[in-house]
């Protein structure tokens, strides 16, 4: 597969994935609408972002995972937090 075709792939199901998303709460009567879930297995969350929520999506010392929910969108970030840690340990 070409690189142009590959991106094209992967940013039409990036888009897919959000309009399930999106498409899952609408389906909700208003007053039901949280914004935040799960759509084919990723994390979403289209609530306003804080800067404390996206402060977490990166560091979040007391997290064990590698990769946290972001704080906008749908996905995952790295938690720098715990690959500091890791890098530590092997030291």
């Amino acid at each position: 597969m070409n690189r142009p075709l590959q991106k094209n792939v992967v940013l039409f199901a990036a888009g897919a994935v959000v309009a399930a998303a999106v498409a899952k709460e609408l389906r909700k009567p208003p007053d039901a609408r949280t914004w935040t879930g799960r759509v084919v297995g990723l994390p979403y969350d289209f609530r306003r972002p804080t800067l404390q929520k996206i402060a977490r999506e990166y560091w979040d010392p007391g997290n064990d995972a590698f990769f946290t929910p972001h704080a906008f969108g749908v996905g995952y970030g790295v938690n720098l937090a715990r690959i500091a840690r890791e890098l530590r340990r092997s030291r």
